[in-house]
């Protein structure tokens, strides 16, 4: 099987719909009083669960409901587990919300996203003193992160494709780290010769010195697109959606406890999005042909 028919078929099999909600005082599998949540996992477990920790306990108090976060393996499992009814909200990356929306037909609504996520952008990063722009990679091997990560894969292959670099063709092999941070550890481990991930992922590891800017080096930097959102079912009772999403919008740095929030979440604020955001997207899906 291809690389490209084995993607179709992964999304294929993960993509699905999202939350259930009955009431302020129901969630998941009619748990009385709590709020299961889950994220992408586009980073470390420990790290996601570290950086939710603050949010968590300011949205039990927002809401009164006590906040679970239920770490996944993969982005096929945080689907899943919204079809099977077993969380009620999620952090989406553009395209698993464009996914979960497309099999939804329409039935999922992104409540918030970070101001940083209207112009989102992903880097291509390398080891290479001869890999110097994106013409370069041809006949290079490149580590995108999850098949259905937006910053990881998606737009890294619209981008090349817009270069006319099929990286399925052009290139010598591609393979796929499953997390960003994992994409920059096979980058400096000489696994591959390239990556692509996250540039949000990329400044933090910069800034926490987890990885030497000077060996491993950004390329080329993309133009911005929207990505991540907080998304909830469209049949969650509105009362409680308008809870969720005041309290994020309320978060300012300017309190300890906002000033802690955002700076985990990498976020200067947040603001309301939109399905209509996302139809970019949606068209780069289907036009990289992992989107029917």
């Amino acid at each position: 099987m291809s690389p490209i028919s084995a993607i179709k078929s992964l999304l294929a099999a993960s993509v699905a719909v999202s939350f259930a909600f009955a009431a302020p005082g129901a969630s998941a599998q009619n748990t009385p009083g709590v709020l299961k949540v889950s994220a992408i996992p586009d980073e470390a477990p420990t790290e996601l669960q570290r950086k939710f920790k603050p949010l968590g306990d300011y949205l039990a108090k927002a809401t009164g409901l006590k906040v679970e976060f239920t770490p996944v393996t993969d982005y096929a499992a945080s689907v899943e587990g919204l079809v099977n009814k077993k969380l009620d909200m999620v952090w989406f990356g553009g395209f698993t919300f464009v996914q979960a929306n497309v099999r939804s037909k329409g039935q999922i609504t992104p409540l918030v996203q970070r101001a940083e996520d209207e112009k989102f952008r992903s880097v291509f990063v390398t080891t290479q003193p001869g890999i110097n722009k994106l013409e370069d990679l041809k006949g290079k091997t490149l580590s995108f992160g999850s098949e259905s990560s937006t910053s990881g894969h998606l737009m890294p292959r619209s981008f090349l494709l817009g270069a006319k670099i099929n990286p399925d063709t052009d290139l010598k092999r591609i393979s796929f780290s499953g997390a960003h941070d994992a994409t920059v550890a096979a980058v400096a481990g000489g696994k591959v010769d390239a990556g692509a991930l996250n540039i949000s992922v990329w400044e933090k590891l910069v800034e926490s010195n987890k990885v030497d800017p000077k060996v491993v080096r950004v390329f080329y930097t993309t133009p911005g697109y929207y990505d991540y959102n907080w998304s909830v079912r469209s049949d969650m009772n509105p009362a409680l959606q308008k809870k969720i999403r005041d309290a994020f919008l309320a978060l300012d740095d300017s309190t300890p406890e906002g000033k802690q929030i955002l700076d985990l979440q990498r976020a200067t604020k947040f603001i309301a999005t939109k399905p209509e955001n996302y139809k970019a997207i949606e068209a780069a899906a289907r036009n990289a042909g992992l989107l029917k």
